[in-house]
């Protein structure tokens, strides 16, 4: 039987600057539906430019208690939530082009 993939929790950067949270076990695809428009409600409305960060949990049940713990936190400390990691995924992170102001 193969082996699962593990989840991760994902951050994505939106057009209208928002960030928006999600979990999957598979982030490529899940980034492309974001894309596609098929991903969310959210991203259908405000489609993402790139995916921030992301964080590898060993299940789902992980993956969305830290999804939770990551959508109550401001968004000026979304990203050091993800700094935290000791394992982090290979998304390029460009934080040079960010705004970081609101919530």
């Amino acid at each position: 039987m193969p082996e699962a993939a593990p989840w991760c929790l994902y951050l994505l950067e939106c057009r209208n600057g928002a960030y928006y949270a999600g979990i999957t076990n598979r982030l490529e695809a899940r980034y492309a539906a974001h894309l596609a428009g098929t991903g969310a409600k959210y991203t259908r409305a405000n489609p993402p430019v790139r995916v921030v960060a992301s964080r590898a949990y060993p299940d789902r049940s992980a993956a969305s208690r830290a999804e939770a713990q990551l959508k109550r936190l401001p968004r000026s400390k979304k990203l050091a939530f993800f700094d935290q990691a000791s394992c982090r995924s290979d998304v390029s992170r460009d934080r040079g082009n960010q705004t970081i102001a609101g919530g």
